[in-house]
């Protein structure tokens, strides 16, 4: 027996017991007389002492050789610690040692396994199996795998079926690249890793599986940053004879379930707005709303002087940020001039301040007078020491650009809370977008989200204006779920691959499958998809999904623990009846 109880197990109750345990040397202490050592595993720490009064001498002088991480098994009895350490759960004893047994050494790591260490994020994903070692990490990972035991809890009770769904699939138009695979047994052709199962679970609703679930890795071939791998994690869900309101309360209860269950949090309210009203008020599809600083469209009221970049905008646009107006004139061109980063990309940046006393002070005084920056003061809602900020130009990029400003002074001013949560529902985006380069419209979400229902026939007269049966889940300004009333009809969704310029061939080649089992009776059915690696971020007060995710990828893409992506020899290459073109 490697050992009778972990490392964070041992209490004053277990005094005067004997203990066998097993983990790894997080640090040694040697004071001649005595040596202490903290035994580490994944449970805890508890210290472990050598003394010369009670240790044979051979023993003592064993411990004095443990190195950093050494894997070590120790047999004694369990003592009252005379130096109490409070900060960790076993610090009211120490284990007497009378056997120690080196079950492995180790090369002195790269970096420290402690909860603050000097190693680099680099060098700790080169070295993650040592960095999953450390508290911040590996709590990390426990919390992850506690999330998704309650989604399956949860769902499980709500009676979804949990159905596993093919990883090497065809290639099909989704959105983002396919990751692809050659097939050896089938030359010159390949098979695609799925960026999500859409296809598979409207086939299982015509299967009659009615409710199903899956946690699922999906694969998309894009550009990376911090929120985003190319390999991720989905709660791909699925739902038939249901319409928008079902979807919608099923998972409201299952974000309730995990906020009260993981955070201790109950929300009762989850307000709904239009994709258009939420472009209109925050500038984005996915608003924070834990905070304030909603948009105020100030052409009316600041377009009628002379002050030619405003006269000449599409849009006029500003936010009160609370507080702000004691902001010095440094701060403030600072801030101008973080507007105008490439980034960011505006021209740049009219300001008032609302003073204490009721006055105002803006960078246009010469334009307008205290009555039209009262208005401005008024149309915004700003009070006395709040900062006025207004972008004006192209109506799309300027509530992008003021968008991004109002994320960065909530984040100045402490106002996105990680211990607060606000979400959101984000319904009614349009169905499709138009390619400005190519003039042709392509599916907003997928091709077989449904239009709302009476507006199928605006696709022929109106297409831009068609709203999409569709909803996102938006969580601290993140969005954490997104799915849509499927296409369940063969001849609309033959309209739909029209519209988005399939010829009956093509759709026929991509999707004939599909086309082809809605003619066996497909239900009514519509669903959604939880990122889980985004959902357990925010859940766990933090914003980049990495940090929970075991083995991560960097931003290129690699895996720089084992070296991948890497080439293949040319063997594996004529198996694959591949020739490289480099």
């Amino acid at each position: 027996m490697y050992r009778s109880h972990t490392c964070g197990e041992l209490r004053e109750s277990h005094i005067n017991s004997k203990v066998t345990l097993s983990g790894w040397v997080q640090k040694t202490r040697d004071k001649g007389f005595v040596v202490w050592v903290d035994l580490r595993d994944r449970y805890g720490i508890t210290q472990l002492v050598f003394d010369e009064d009670r240790t044979a001498s051979h023993l003592l002088e064993k411990a004095r050789h443990l190195g950093r991480e050494f894997v070590v098994q120790v047999q004694g009895e369990v003592i009252e610690r005379a130096s109490k350490n409070p900060n960790i759960p076993t610090g009211n004893i120490e284990v007497l040692v009378e056997e120690l047994t080196v079950l492995n050494t180790s090369k002195t790591p790269p970096f420290t396994i402690e909860n603050e260490t000097d190693g680099g994020e680099d060098l700790r994903m080169k070295y993650r199996y040592l960095d999953i070692r450390r508290n911040p990490v590996k709590n990390n990972l426990i919390f992850r795998s506690q999330v998704t035991m309650e989604v399956r809890k949860y769902l499980a009770e709500k009676g979804f079926i949990e159905v596993e769904t093919p990883y090497l699939i065809k290639s099909t138009p989704e959105g983002a690249r396919d990751f692809v695979v050659p097939s050896r047994m089938n030359e010159g052709q390949f098979y695609a890793l799925p960026q999500s199962p859409q296809t598979f679970k409207q086939l299982l609703m015509v299967a009659g599986m009615d409710k199903y679930f899956q946690i699922v890795k999906c694969f998309r071939d894009e550009d990376l940053r911090a929120d985003r791998q190319p390999e991720f994690t989905q709660i791909d869900c699925e739902m038939a004879f249901v319409e928008q309101e079902d979807i919608l309360n099923a998972f409201e209860g299952l974000t309730r379930h995990l906020l009260k269950e993981i955070n201790g949090v109950e929300i009762s309210a989850f307000p709904r707005i239009t994709y258009d009203d939420a472009m209109r008020i925050y500038g984005n599809d996915k608003p924070d709303i834990r905070f304030g600083m909603e948009f105020a469209e100030l052409n009316e009221i600041a377009q009628h002087k002379d002050f030619g970049v405003f006269n000449s905008s599409e849009l006029v646009v500003g936010i009160a940020v609370p507080g702000a107006a004691s902001y010095t004139r440094k701060e403030l061109d600072a801030l101008v001039n973080w507007v105008k980063r490439p980034q960011v990309g505006a021209k740049g940046m009219v300001y008032v301040k609302c003073n204490e006393d009721g006055s105002y002070k803006s960078t246009v005084d010469k334009f307008y007078d205290q009555e039209d920056l009262k208005k401005w003061a008024e149309a915004t809602e700003a009070q006395p020491g709040d900062l006025i900020c207004v972008l004006s130009g192209d109506k799309n990029k300027t509530r992008t650009q003021l968008s991004a400003l109002r994320m960065e002074m909530a984040e100045r001013l402490g106002l996105r809370k990680p211990d607060e949560f606000a979400p959101l529902w984000v319904v009614d985006f349009p169905l499709l977008e138009l390619d400005e380069e190519t003039g042709n419209y392509h599916a907003m979400h997928h091709p077989f989200t449904s239009p709302k229902p009476g507006q199928l026939e605006m696709l022929d007269t109106n297409p831009g204006a068609v709203k999409a049966n569709a909803y996102d889940l938006v969580l601290n300004g993140n969005e954490i779920g997104g799915g849509s009333i499927r296409i369940h009809d063969k001849n609309v969704q033959e309209t739909m691959f029209k519209h988005l310029g399939f010829t009956p061939e093509e759709a026929k080649a991509q999707f004939g499958f599909l086309m082809d089992a809605f003619q066996y009776g497909a239900p009514p059915h519509g669903g959604i998809a939880f990122g889980l690696d985004r959902l357990v971020s925010i859940l766990g007060g933090q914003e980049t999904i990495r940090d929970f995710i075991a083995f991560p990828k960097n931003n290129s893409g690699r895996d720089v623990m084992i070296d991948a992506p890497a080439p293949i020899d040319q063997e594996q290459l004529n198996e694959l009846h591949l020739k490289l073109n480099v």
